[in-house]
């Protein structure tokens, strides 16, 4: 379990498919104490604007520092919300679980990049991002492949772990619990604490 410092909560990003009962964002919920997430949106909505208001009124809501966990799509999003956030000063950090590609054409099942324009996603936000982050990526992810990925965190100024082959780090990859995710969740949460 990850020991975070007395006044650092946790603010979940989930990605497009909202939060999935065996999700290691979800099974991270049930086992922290100061932990947040932002509220499920729809899987259909595909509003950009609607989420990151989303992710601006949870922040806003938590008291003290956060540490943003953000997975797949979520990771867009946070992107987008660090370009207006009043709370950037706040982030002690963030992890960004294998974002996607979403200018690249997804596998059947997933939104489009027309739906994705349509919804405000792109183009996805290459500025740096305001706080201290790290991409965790996967060489075998059908929604971003690791070098466009790697790029991405470059633009954002984004440290790099390599996961290896983990698919999407979803339950269709076989994740469940992640138990990784409190190690770095504890690493991101003290400041002075390389990731």
């Amino acid at each position: 379990m990850a020991i975070l410092t007395n006044d650092v909560t946790v603010l979940l990003v989930p990605g497009l498919r909202d939060h999935v009962d065996e999700h290691w964002q979800t099974l991270l919920a049930n086992r922290l104490v100061h932990v947040h997430s932002v509220p499920p949106m729809g899987r259909e909505n595909l509003d950009c604007a609607q989420r990151v208001a989303a992710i601006e009124r949870a922040a806003g809501a938590i008291a003290g520092p956060i540490v943003l966990i953000a997975h797949s799509g979520g990771c867009i999003m946070v992107a987008h919300w660090a370009r207006t956030t009043a709370h950037a000063a706040r982030i002690r950090g963030c992890l960004l679980a294998t974002p996607p590609d979403f200018e690249q054409p997804m596998p059947p099942g997933y939104p489009t990049i027309e739906m994705l324009r349509a919804g405000g996603w792109l183009p996805v936000p290459r500025e740096r991002l305001p706080f201290r982050s790290l991409v965790a990526l996967s060489q075998n992810d059908p929604l971003g492949a690791c070098d466009r990925v790697l790029e991405l965190a470059d633009d954002w100024g984004s440290e790099t772990l390599d996961l290896g082959q983990v698919g999407h780090l979803n339950p269709a990859a076989g994740y469940g619990d992640w138990p990784l995710a409190d190690t770095l969740i504890q690493q991101l949460s003290r400041p002075n604490v390389p990731i």
